[in-house]
């Protein structure tokens, strides 16, 4: 058994989320979105805390990180632990960051994720993009959305992700999981590949550059259907992100292949819950109309809120809808509700003073009482 396990353990029995172990400090543990030191354990130190963090690294890799800086692994403890691992530098010294990636993957339903969104999965070609701040849980719910094709369709699936996180069982599908670094040198080598590879539905963990972004279009206008991740709050942010990575000279080509090829957008945000411990995920979801792909091709983002808000009939849901919903059922206070929300007015008059005045995130719910 790793030194670091016991860490671990500690992580899992207080239902935490992430582990952070920092040179100069006590281990932190992340739960239910705060982070607070483990009692009682003594501060992370020289030659002891670097020989912990290579126990569990592959030697080359750890030599790699020691020169570079930054290095992204999974570390698997037992069959029901799995951990995304990140190591970095910093001014104190070392430090890694963990992230407990459940084994079991969860159902749509179990995640509280709108019936709508599996229609992503029934589609044959297309841009499918999962959008959030880091931690919001969009690996999660992706892993959910692959998991209801794998049951419910024959199809050739193929993740580039950097590092594997969920694993996935072939069930009615063949998956086929990628490591960047491991088994393909890059996201965008790795989707390249894959348009050579047979595949019907390729997962892109992370589209952070140009290259990546571009492929991810062309082999979605080829007939693949492609899953992509971005760190953006809503779709209007997300459609301004993508063409926004490109110059100026290519902008206008991309919105027309970006309208041709945008099947669709979810947004995920977590909000801290007020009636029991946990966090509940809201949703901004946003399909690719005719209306939405005129609107790209026009360049005119400003008008996909009126789209959206419109669009319930399609199933389309604004952030702030899904927002003052979670706030109705008694399930989040009015300051994390405001916190979060696109537009804050409409969430301002349930604050009380105090909390306008100083844009404080406590508070208890009006609406419940």
């Amino acid at each position: 058994m790793a030194r670091i396990d016991a860490f671990f353990k500690i992580l899992i029995t207080s239902k935490g989320s992430d582990l952070h172990l920092s040179e100069g400090q006590p281990p932190k543990i992340r739960v239910h979105g705060s982070v607070k030191a483990i009692p009682d354990e003594p501060i992370l130190e020289g030659e002891s805390f670097k020989e912990m963090l290579a126990e569990i690294c592959d030697p080359k890799a750890f030599q790699k990180y020691l020169v570079g800086g930054d290095l992204d692994f999974a570390y698997e403890m037992d069959l029901d632990s799995r951990f995304r691992c990140n190591y970095l530098q910093q001014q104190n010294g070392l430090a890694a960051v963990f992230r407990l990636i459940p084994t079991e993957i969860m159902s749509l339903e179990s995640l509280g994720v709108p019936e709508m969104v599996k229609q992503f999965g029934h589609m044959r070609s297309g841009l499918v993009l999962v959008t959030g701040p880091t931690g919001s849980g969009k690996s999660t719910t992706l892993a959910a959305l692959l998991d209801y094709i794998n049951t419910n369709f024959s199809r050739h699936i193929i993740t580039i992700e950097e590092p594997i996180e969920f694993v996935h069982r072939n069930k009615m599908s063949i998956l086929t999981q990628r490591e960047v670094h491991v088994q393909t040198p890059s996201f965008a080598d790795g989707l390249r590949a894959a348009m050579r590879q047979d595949a019907d539905i390729v997962l892109v963990g992370e589209m952070r550059d140009l290259e990546t972004i571009s492929l991810a279009l062309t082999a979605a206008e080829t007939g693949l259907l492609v899953f992509g991740t971005l760190h953006t709050n809503n779709a209007r942010k997300t459609v301004d992100r993508i063409i926004d990575v490109f110059p100026a000279n290519q902008q206008s080509q991309v919105r027309t292949m970006l309208a041709a090829s945008l099947r669709g957008v979810v947004a995920q945000l977590l909000c801290k819950r007020v009636d029991k411990p946990g966090r509940v995920a809201v949703h901004e979801i946003m399909f690719g109309t005719p209306a939405v792909s005129a609107i790209i091709r026009e360049g005119a983002t400003q008008k996909l809120y009126d789209v959206i808000t419109g669009g319930k009939s399609e199933g389309m849901q604004f952030m702030d809808e899904s927002i003052w919903s979670k706030l109705r059922e008694g399930m989040i206070s009015p300051a994390e509700a405001y916190m979060k929300a696109i537009d804050k007015t409409r969430f301002k008059k349930f604050l009380t003073k105090e909390q306008a005045h100083l844009g404080d995130a406590s508070g208890e719910n009006p609406l419940t009482h």
